[in-house]
This record gives structure tokens, sequence and C-alpha cells, in this order.
């Protein structure tokens, strides 16, 4: 979806930007973090098989690591999107009000 042309009102702003913004971002993240899981699922089946390989061990470690830290940028995604939506109340709650996210 596209933004209108001219000059954004709040409502606008709210439907064209901010939300589709804040979704796209959450869906991305996710989509990182379904895929890391599946890499982090296949590298403990190998461990499972060769526990002594260490090569395996030090990868798995590290698609943990990695795993972890999404999971965590998910966490401040969600902490931006709260301070946005209340700047954005604060500013345009006389002109409109935004319709809950999820």
């Amino acid at each position: 979806m596209a933004a209108p042309g001219g000059t954004l009102n709040c409502e606008d702003f709210s439907m064209f930007q901010m939300m589709e913004a804040h979704l796209s971002r959450d869906k991305a993240i996710k989509a990182c973090i379904a895929q890391t899981s599946e890499v982090v699922g296949q590298l403990r089946e190998e461990r499972a098989k060769d526990g002594e390989n260490l090569a395996v061990n030090k990868q798995l470690r590290k698609e943990q690591t990695k795993l972890k830290l999404m999971q965590s940028e998910l966490n401040v995604e969600e902490v931006v999107n709260d301070r946005s939506l209340k700047v954005f109340s604060e500013r345009c709650r006389i002109h409109y009000t935004p319709p809950k996210v999820k």
C-alpha cells in the first residue's frame, strides 16, 4: 500500500507509514528467528549424532547466540513500537486515534 500524495494528516501517517513500518520490521525479525531456529535444530541433531565434533559444537553456540540476539531485537522492536504509538497519540490524539496493532 502506498501513501497518498500530498501532505499527510495524522490518519495517513498512522496507516501508511508508521504501522506498516512496524509490521514490516516485525515480520522480518520473525522470519530471521524462524530460519535461525531451524539451523539450531539441525545443528542439535548433528551434535546428538557426533557430540565430539568441536566444529559442530562451536557453530551451534554461534547460532544459539544469534538466535538470542534476534529474540532480544524483537523485544526492542516492541518497545520502539510502544513508544512510537505513545508519541503519535500525544501529537494527534485530538485528530485521530489509531487502531490497536495485533
